[in-house]
C-alpha cells in the first residue's frame, strides 16, 4: 500500500485491513492432501519404433503438400473446401471463445469498476430507520453510486486461471488446423478416387470394345459349325458383367462427384463443375530423422492433447486456491437521498470501503469435491494425450507398412503387365503370318487390359496411401513455428498454487 496514501486514510479502516491480511495470515485452510493426479504423460522414448520407422533424412510435409500432389486444380479445391466447411466454421469458433476466456480470465486480475442507479418508489414505515417527516409518508429512495471492487489474489488463483485459458485457446487453435488437415486430406483423397474412376471407366470401355468384337467372331464361327453354341453365349455374359460394370462405374463417379461437393461446403450440382482429374505420379516420401520424437510438435491431434493437459492442471491450480482464505476489496461512492431533487446535494455524498473476507473450512467436503473433478479430468485427459501418441505412431507404421507392401505388389503387376503386353505381341505376330486366327490376339489384348486395371488400382492405392502419410506426419503443422514450444505439463501432479503453500 502507498505509504502517503495509508496516512490519509481514517485510522479505523487502516485497522480494518490490517486485521483482515492477519486472519487472511492467521486462519487454518482446508486441507487438500490426499487429492493428487495419478495419470502420467507417456513419452516418445517410451515407444520402439527405430525398426519399423527408421530416419531416412526426409523432410516432414510442408503446407504445398496439395500443390505438389495435385497441382492448381486439387489445390483449388482444398481452398474452397477450407473456406466453406460449416465444420471449420464451428472449429473457428471454438477458437473465438478460448479466446474470450483469455480476455476474461486477464480482465480478473485488475480492479473492476461499476456505476448503479437505483430509485424505488415506496411508503416508509414509521417503525423503522426513517425518521419524521419522512416515516409514513411515500417518497422515492435513490442511490447514485461508482463502485469499486478488487480481489487480492494471495494464492495467484487468476494467475492459473489465465494460464488455462491460454492453453485451451492453443488447443483450440491446433484443434482447428487439425480439423483443416482432415477436410484437405479428404478433398485429396476423394479427388484421386474420382481420377481412378475414370481411368477405370476408359479401360472398361476398351474391354466393352474389344469384347463386342470377340461376341461378333464367336457368333460367325457358331453359325459356321466352327464353334459350340456355348461359346458365343459365354462370351455374351462377358458383355453383359463389362457393362454392368460400366454402369457401376458411373454411378462411383456420381457418388463421388457428390461427396466432393459435400466437402466442399456446396450443394450437388458443384460437384457436376470439377474437371476431370488425372492421377498423380507416383513419388517417394523418405521419412525424417527423430520421428517419434519430433512428432510431437508435427501432429495437430497430438499437440491438442498436450494443450489439453496443461489447461486441466491449470484448472487444478485454482480449485487448490479455493482451499485458502480469499480478500476482496470493495468501496463505493456516490450519493443517497430520500427524494430525487436532493440526490446530487453535498450533504447527500457517501462513501464506503471495507473488505470481504471468504472463508473456505467449513465447506471442507465441498471443496474436495470440486478438486476431485478437477483431478479426474486432469488424469482423462493424460490418458487422451496418451491414446493420441499411441495412435499417431500407429498411423505412421500402418501407412508406411502398406506403400512399403505396395512397392513389392507394384513390381509384380509390372511384370504380370509386361508378360501380357509381350502375349498380345506374340499373339498378333502370329495373326500377320496368317498362323492363327483374331480371336488369340483379342483374348490377349483383354488380357493386357485387366492387368493394366490393377496397375491403375496399386497406382490409384498408392496416391492414397501417400496423402494419409502426409496426414500422419501432420500435414505441414509446426506448433514450434507456429505459437511458440508444446507445453511440458508435470508427469505426475499438476502444480500447486505456490511452493510455500503445503495442504495441512
Amino acid at each position: 500500500m502507498n505509504h502517503s496514501l495509508s496516512n490519509s486514510m481514517p485510522r479505523s479502516f487502516r485497522g480494518l485491513v490490517t486485521a483482515s491480511c492477519a486472519a487472511v495470515l492467521l486462519t487454518a485452510c482446508a486441507s487438500y492432501k490426499g487429492i493428487e493426479p495419478s495419470g502420467k504423460l507417456r513419452e516418445p522414448a517410451q515407444y520402439a519404433a527405430s525398426e519399423s520407422l527408421p530416419g531416412q533424412h526426409g523432410q516432414w510435409p510442408d503446407v504445398s503438400w496439395a500443390q505438389q500432389i495435385g497441382g492448381a486444380p486439387l489445390q483449388s479445391l482444398i481452398d474452397e473446401a477450407i473456406a466453406g466447411n460449416p465444420n471449420l466454421q464451428v472449429a473457428a469458433a471454438r477458437v473465438a471463445a478460448a479466446q474470450a476466456l483469455i480476455e476474461a480470465a486477464d480482465a480478473s486480475k485488475n480492479p473492476s469498476y461499476s456505476a448503479r442507479f437505483s430509485s424505488t418508489y415506496q411508503r416508509f414505515s414509521e417503525n423503522y430507520i426513517i425518521p419524521p417527516p419522512y416515516a409514513g409518508t411515500y417518497d422515492s429512495d435513490n442511490s447514485l453510486t461508482l463502485n469499486f471492487s478488487y480481489d487480492f489474489d494471495f494464492w495467484d488463483k487468476h494467475g492459473a486461471e489465465l494460464r488455462s485459458a491460454l492453453a485451451r485457446d492453443r488447443a483450440a487453435e491446433a484443434e482447428e488446423y487439425n480439423a483443416r488437415l482432415v477436410i484437405a486430406t479428404s478433398v485429396a483423397q476423394a479427388w484421386i478416387q474420382l481420377a481412378r474412376q475414370y481411368a477405370q471407366l476408359d479401360l472398361n470401355e476398351q474391354q466393352l470394345e474389344v469384347n463386342r468384337k470377340i461376341a461378333q467372331l464367336r457368333e460367325l464361327r457358331y453359325k459356321a459349325g466352327l464353334d459350340a453354341k456355348s461359346e458365343p453365349q459365354q462370351t455374351r455374359q462377358q458383355l453383359a458383367n463389362l457393362g454392368s460394370e460400366h454402369e457401376q462405374l458411373l454411378e462411383a463417379i456420381a457418388l463421388t462427384r457428390n461427396q466432393l461437393a459435400a466437402l466442399l461446403g456446396q450443394g450437388p450440382d458443384r460437384g457436376l463443375q470439377i474437371p476431370r482429374p488425372v492421377l498423380p505420379a507416383d513419388t517417394a516420401i523418405a521419412l525424417p530423422d527423430a520421428l517419434p520424437l519430433n512428432l510431437l510438435g508435427r501432429r495437430p491431434d497430438i499437440v491438442a492433447a498436450r494443450w489439453q493437459v496443461e489447461a486441466a492442471q491449470g484448472d487444478i491450480d485454482v480449485a487448490k486456491t479455493a482451499f485458502y482464505p480469499n480478500v476482496n476489496l470493495m468501496a463505493f461512492a456516490g450519493f443517497n437521498s430520500l427524494g430525487l431533487n436532493k440526490l446530487l446535494q453535498a450533504d447527500s455524498r457517501v462513501v464506503g470501503a471495507g473488505p470481504a473476507i471468504t472463508m473456505p473450512i467449513f465447506a471442507r467436503h465441498t471443496l474436495r469435491s470440486g478438486l476431485k473433478q478437477r483431478v479426474a479430468e486432469y488424469d482423462s485427459r493424460v490418458a487422451t494425450y496418451n491414446v493420441a501418441l499411441t495412435d499417431a505412431l500407429h498411423d505412421v507404421a500402418d501407412q508406411v507398412q502398406s506403400l512399403r507392401a505396395l512397392t513389392q505388389q507394384n513390381e509384380q503387376q509390372q511384370h504380370a503387365t509386361e508378360a501380357a503386353a509381350g502375349n498380345l505381341q506374340l499373339a498378333q505376330q502370329r495373326e500377320r503370318v496368317g498362323t492363327t486366327n483374331m480371336l488369340p490376339a483379342l483374348a490377349a489384348q483383354m488380357t493386357l487390359l485387366q492387368q493394366q486395371r490393377q496397375a491403375l488400382d496399386l497406382r490409384a492405392r498408392g496416391s492414397v496411401l501417400r496423402v494419409s502419410l502426409i496426414k500422419a506426419l501432420g500435414g505441414g503443422f509446426n506448433e514450434q513455428a507456429a505459437q511458440g514450444q508444446a507445453p511440458q505439463p508435470e508427469n505426475n501432479t499438476a502444480s500447486n498454487p505456490s511452493s510455500a503453500r503445503n495442504a495441512s
